[in-house]
């Protein structure tokens, strides 16, 4: 591998820590559905899809409902609760410094992240931010990455990387041709990468700097 083209990441819990919000408005709204609560390793293994992607299977007819006591929920607390994750800071500024052209592609909806990137003061960093329903398709499909990178202006091809946590990341790059790379905060291996293998895997954002310092970028 070799200096990238571009880099896309995922958002949540691959470059901030926005699981205790997104627990929280989850049990909210199955709560008020009349549904068990999660607890967390639960939502944890469940949520990798966008609402309009998941939510359906959840709640049935009733989804629509759902969605909107959710989105009120994680409104109330979601940029209180936003945290980097330790060492994202320093890798963005890098590869900012570095003259990477870089983006978002999420499924949390996209008026979310644009408001938390705007909030960390990172917008500089991102040439552009695809979040769930910014394209006429969400994650695993390979539509907002393509989009993404028009914008960005590079072709969707290996010398481009998308870097994530979790399978639907993974199999995304897959369906896009782009190289997949995982930065997972745990030692919890997800079955779903057997399936769906990353080209590289790093347990923290320390180890991914140290790769690339032997590829190298400045």
């Amino acid at each position: 591998m070799t200096r990238p083209a571009a880099i896309l990441f995922d958002w949540d819990n691959t470059l901030v820590d926005s699981w205790d919000s997104i627990h929280w408005a989850l049990n909210r709204t199955l709560e008020a559905m009349g549904h068990p609560p999660w607890d967390m390793a639960e939502t944890r293994r469940r949520v990798a899809l966008s609402l309009k992607d998941s939510f359906p299977a959840l709640f049935g007819d009733r989804w629509q409902d759902a969605r909107k006591i959710y989105y009120d929920s994680f409104a109330e607390i979601h940029l209180a609760h936003l945290k980097p994750l330790p060492g994202a800071p320093n890798i963005l500024e890098r590869l900012h410094k570095a003259g990477i052209p870089m983006g978002i592609v999420s499924n949390k909806s996209g008026p979310f992240i644009r408001k938390e990137v705007a909030h960390l003061g990172w917008s500089s960093y991102f040439r552009h931010l695809m979040g769930a329903g910014d394209a006429e398709a969400d994650k695993p499909s390979d539509l907002p990455v393509r989009r993404a990178l028009e914008v960005i202006g590079v072709p969707a091809d290996r010398n481009v990387w998308f870097i994530g946590d979790a399978p639907v990341d993974m199999e995304c790059a897959a369906n896009a041709g782009i190289r997949g790379l995982v930065v997972r905060h745990d030692d919890v291996m997800d079955e779903g990468f057997k399936i769906h293998p990353s080209d590289r895997f790093f347990q923290s954002w320390g180890a991914f700097a140290g790769f690339l310092d032997e590829i190298p970028v400045p």
